[in-house]
């Protein structure tokens, strides 16, 4: 009897050393990494889904997951890479440029050394969109409305700012400013309080076709006046909004416009090189199946992720370049 006992004990303490082992050699294979996205009506959250699903599919293989994260946007992305938090993130090229230079929102903080590029994707625009109502055709108009520029962190709030300062325009004075997420700002408009937005993003985009879909009639404002911002900001062209994507706009012309970035995906020194490599790899691995994703991905080509970007390339993704003879 005694025996049966010591015996059963010994069964059940092997039993408790396995089953408590077995989380932790799993975790230990497994390679945790987070992307930092943006609001969820743009086109960062789906851009960040994308890439998280195509290497997932190679889990058993890299050992790694990734997650992805909404987040404030460009701003919010590079530092919280920076500091650890994040392991990737989309960061419009303007923000990528700046970081590494140590201008604007990294005045304070200097160059950040640390950030590498991996990729560029699609191209943004900046757009102004506006209530008929408000009777708002130029920026000029903006004068005592009220305008969203942006919430703190994003990347578009100081697109706002470059494109009302070239047009002579005070944001904190000329008229009144909102710091909204870009989320809030298409059903403020259809309830009447803001008449004007600011915001960047790829195309179609449901921030606009949301903005756009309502009772209150929305149509997108002519962005002019900016040769002085192009000399000024490398990371700066000229563009044109297509209005196609928006049937619900009162616009009537077919395109309108404006000027533009690029969204990149970025990521630190820190992160393994075999991570990197990895993530860049499955996603031109998978071109095709990854530039079907999303409409904003259209005529994009290897050659041309490989442009718009100022920070340097991180060593994994540079592996990879090499090796598929991109570099």
């Amino acid at each position: 009897m005694k025996k049966a006992i010591i015996l059963t004990t010994a069964l059940l303490f092997a039993m408790v050393l396995f089953m408590g082992s077995t989380p932790t050699e799993s975790q230990a294979k497994t390679t945790f990494v987070t992307i930092g996205t943006g609001g969820i009506t743009g086109v960062y959250y789906p851009t960040g889904g994308a890439i998280a699903k195509i290497v997932n599919k190679k889990r058993k293989e890299y050992g790694i997951r990734c997650t992805v994260e909404s987040t404030g946007g460009s701003v919010f992305n590079i530092n919280a890479i920076m500091s650890g938090d994040l392991d990737f993130g989309v960061a419009q090229s303007d923000r990528q440029y700046q970081a590494t230079k140590g201008i604007a929102d990294w005045k304070d903080k200097g160059p950040q050394k640390d950030l590498r590029a991996v990729f560029s994707i699609h191209a943004e625009t900046v757009d102004l969109i506006a209530a008929v109502d408000a009777n708002i055709n130029s920026l000029a108009d903006l004068k005592g409305k009220r305008v969203n520029v942006g919430n703190i962190g994003s990347g578009y709030r100081q697109n706002a700012i470059d494109a009302l300062e070239a047009n002579g325009l005070n944001w904190e004075k000329d008229f009144n400013a909102e710091s909204l997420k870009a989320a809030e700002a298409p059903g403020l408009i259809q309830d009447g309080r803001i008449d004007a937005a600011f915001y960047t993003v790829g195309h179609p985009s449901g921030y606009y076709k949301e903005a756009t879909s309502g009772t209150r009639k929305v149509k997108f404002v002519p962005i002019t006046n900016i040769d002085s911002l192009l000399a000024k900001y490398p990371y700066y062209a000229k563009a044109a909004t297509l209005m196609k994507n928006y049937p619900g706009a009162a616009n009537t012309e077919e395109s309108v416009p404006t000027f533009g970035v690029k969204a990149t995906f970025v990521t630190s020194a820190k992160v393994p090189d075999e991570v990197v490599y990895a993530v860049t790899k499955e996603v031109f691995d998978n071109f095709e199946a990854f530039t079907k994703l999303h409409p904003a991905y259209a005529g994009l080509t290897k050659e041309a992720m490989l442009t718009g970007l100022s920070a340097p390339f991180h060593p994994g993704a540079l592996k990879y370049y090499k090796e598929a003879g991109l570099k």
